[in-house]
């Protein structure tokens, strides 16, 4: 069973988020999926959301690129370390394109159950990514308390 749930979990970074095909989604997202991750705003569950969810990332980053670092599994849920990265081309989260290139780490735990996702729980350095896009200061650099 883990196998098969790997190459599943390799087709969606594989082929939805790098092949850009997002109607793998519905082939390998439940219906009642449920995507659970704190930086994502709206509802989300069904393939419908995740293919939302896909495409504002594209359009902000159109070259972004996944790269699984590591997977785990264990019976129906497999843990996989991740890094995206690309260019900040287009709008993102209400932030103009600012050509900044961004890498950026996370994992998600995914659970499969008969060949489908039904849950992913994301957690994600969304914070890091809008201290490189500037959005947000670095920490460490304590403004001037009389500033405005």
């Amino acid at each position: 069973m883990s196998a098969e749930n790997k190459a599943i979990v390799r087709r969606l970074y594989g082929e939805v988020w790098n092949g850009r095909r997002l109607e793998i989604v519905n082939e390998i997202i439940s219906p009642s999926h449920a995507l659970h991750d704190n930086n994502t705003p709206g509802s989300s569950i069904g393939p419908e959301h995740y293919k939302r969810t896909v495409t504002r990332f594209l359009t902000g980053f159109p070259d972004l690129r996944f790269s699984i670092e590591d997977v785990v599994a264990e019976e129906e849920k497999l843990a996989v370390s991740w890094n995206f990265s690309g260019t900040h081309k287009g709008k993102y989260m209400g932030i103009s394109a600012t050509n900044t290139k961004v890498s950026v780490d996370g994992i998600t735990i995914h659970h499969i159950v008969n060949g489908k996702i039904m849950d992913s729980y994301v957690s994600w350095d969304a914070l890091g990514m809008m201290q490189q896009l500037g959005a947000v200061p670095a920490t460490g650099k304590a403004k001037d308390a009389s500033a405005p």
